[in-house]
C-alpha cells in the first residue's frame, strides 16, 4: 500500500509505531520496522545521550530498515539534554523523529539539515498547523481515544481527522483508538494517510515489557480507562488500577488545592517498575481505549500482516462491491 506517509519515510505499510515510555526500546522498534512499518525508540527512556545512542546503535544491528526516535519536549526546569540528545540521533544515522510536548522549532534546523523527517505529535488542528507552520514534515493527529496525553480539548478523532483534512496541507497519520485493518482503512477515508499505534504494540511479543502488564491490556476493556491529572490541565488516559483509583480520590479530595507534588508518588518515576518488573499497581500507566479491541499477543509480524491483509479485504471487497452494487441498482 503506498501513501504520502509511505512514500516519506521509505516504508512499506501505511504503520507506525507511537513512543512509549519504557516501551520504546530497540527490540521493538527494529521489529516493527522488519514487518514493514515504522519502529520508534522512545529518547527519554533512555536516561542519557550516550545510553540513546547504544540503543540506535542497537537497533541498527537489528535492522536495516528505516526506524525513528520520539523526542518529547517537556515544560520543566530541568530539562533533558535536548542538543545531545538530538546529536546522538543524527550521529546514529536516524532517518525519522517523532516530537512531541511542547515546540520542537528549536531542534527542526538541526534535524533537517541532517536530512531527518519530523513528524509532530498533535491533540488539536490548531496545533497541527503551527506545526506545519514552523516546517515540520507530517504530523499524528492524537483523539480523545488515545493512551497518554489526549490534550484538553476532547475531540475524538471521528472528528479530529476530518477537521486536520480540511485544514492541513502537510501529510498526517491518525494516532489513538488505532489497533487493525479496518482502523487503517476508517483513517485513509478520513484523509490520514496511514495510522499510529502505541498500546496495540505493547500486547506484542517482541514488546520487552512484563507480561503482567500485556496481560493486563488483553483483559481490559473500552471501559477500563481512566482521565487522570484533569484538575491540573495535564490530562492523561491511563489504565484503571489500584492507584489510578487512590489518584482519582486524593484529586476529589483536594479539589483546587491539588498540586502536582500531592500526586508525584503515583505519576512520576513509576514506569520501571509497572513496564520491567510487573508490578501494575504502582503506580498509574498509559493506556488507550482501544484495549477494548485487543485480544491476544502476536508476533509484531502477525498482528502487521493481519491488519494489512483486513484492510485490502475490506477495500477490494466491501467497499468496492458497495459501488458495484450501487452501479447495478442504477
Amino acid at each position: 500500500m503506498k501513501t504520502k506517509i509511505t512514500e516519506m519515510l521509505g516504508i512499506e505499510h501505511p504503520i507506525i509505531q507511537g513512543g512509549m515510555h519504557y516501551v520504546g526500546f530497540a527490540e521493538l522498534a527494529a521489529a516493527v520496522s522488519n514487518a514493514g512499518g515504522l519502529g520508534i525508540i522512545t529518547g527519554l527512556t533512555q536516561k542519557t545521550p550516550a545510553d540513546l545512542a547504544n540503543e540506535i546503535a542497537r537497533c541498527k544491528d537489528m535492522t536495516d530498515k528505516p526506524f525513528g526516535v520520539n523526542v518529547t519536549f517537556l515544560p520543566i526546569v530541568n530539562a533533558p539534554d535536548y542538543p545531545a540528545i538530538i546529536k546522538a540521533i543524527i550521529d546514529g544515522g536516524v532517518s525519522v523523529v517523532e516530537t512531541a510536548g511542547n515546540n520542537p522549532s528549536q531542534v527542526l534546523p538541526y534535524l533537517q539539515d541532517a536530512g531527518i523527517k519530523v513528524i509532530h505529535k498533535c491533540t488539536s488542528v490548531r496545533h497541527a498547523l503551527k506545526a506545519q507552520s514552523i516546517g515540520c514534515d507530517a504530523a499524528s493527529i492524537d483523539g480523545f481515544e488515545c493512551g497518554g496525553h489526549p490534550g484538553e480539548d476532547d475531540v475524538p478523532n471521528m472528528i479530529l481527522l476530518l477537521r486536520a483534512a480540511d485544514e492541513l496541507e502537510i501529510p498526517f497519520v491518525s494516532s489513538g483508538g488505532q489497533a487493525d485493518g479496518r482502523s487503517l482503512v476508517a483513517s485513509l477515508a478520513m484523509g490520514a494517510e496511514g495510522m499510529n499505534m502505541g498500546t496495540r504494540f505493547i500486547a506484542t511479543q517482541e514488546a520487552p515489557i512484563h507480561e503482567n502488564v500485556k496481560q493486563a491490556i488483553v483483559n481490559a476493556t473500552e471501559l477500563d480507562t481512566r482521565l487522570v491529572m484533569r484538575p491540573l490541565r495535564n490530562t492523561e488516559r491511563v489504565l484503571n488500577n489500584a492507584a489510578t483509583e487512590n489518584l482519582l480520590a486524593k484529586e476529589k479530595r483536594l479539589g483546587e488545592k491539588l498540586t502536582f507534588e500531592d500526586i508525584v508518588d503515583e505519576v512520576a518515576g513509576v514506569y520501571p517498575r509497572i513496564m520491567l518488573d510487573g508490578e501494575i499497581d504502582a503506580g498509574v500507566w498509559s493506556c488507550g481505549m482501544v484495549a477494548g479491541l485487543i485480544n491476544d499477543i502476536p508476533t509484531v509480524q502477525e498482528l502487521i500482516d493481519r491488519i494489512m491483509d483486513e484492510a485490502n479485504t475490506l477495500i477490494e471487497k466491501r467497499l468496492s462491491g458497495m459501488l458495484s452494487l450501487t452501479s447495478i441498482r442504477i
